[in-house]
């Protein structure tokens, strides 16, 4: 079997726990975090969808680029350094944030191009990291 096949078949095996994930949500926490994906989609057009640590994730050439996933009461999106969180502590504001969390909760609309804008962070972090190795 080639690398691209197996990479097709992770990604077809991940897409696949990914909707089984979603599907067991009650609807609105899934509806919120389908607006969370596709949040994330949007900012990180080349990033394939994963699943680990029982919970839906998205990778970037090769690495984890974040993850999240629906609780209770909220979705959260990981991980977002401290970097991150201070880079964009006016914008989360009024959002529940731990280390490595951002909790968006469920009774309020998925802020979409915070996310967007997290997402692209995250990436820009990423990068910085390589180009440091």
């Amino acid at each position: 079997m080639t690398s691209s096949s197996s990479s097709r078949n992770d990604a077809r095996r991940a897409g696949l726990q990914v909707r089984t994930y979603l599907a067991t949500l009650p609807p609105d926490a899934r509806r919120q975090l389908q607006k969370l994906r596709a949040a994330i989609r949007a900012a990180a057009p080349g990033a394939v969808e994963s699943f680990s640590y029982g919970i839906p994730a998205f990778r970037l050439d090769g690495q984890p680029l974040v993850w999240y996933a629906a609780w209770k009461r909220h979705c959260s999106l990981y991980p977002m350094t401290a970097a991150i969180r201070r880079a964009h502590a006016a914008e989360l504001e009024g959002y529940e944030t731990s280390k490595g969390t951002i909790r968006f909760p469920l009774t309020k609309p998925t802020p979409s191009g915070l996310v967007r804008r997290l997402v692209k962070a995250r990436i820009a972090e990423l990068r910085k990291k390589d180009k440091a190795r």
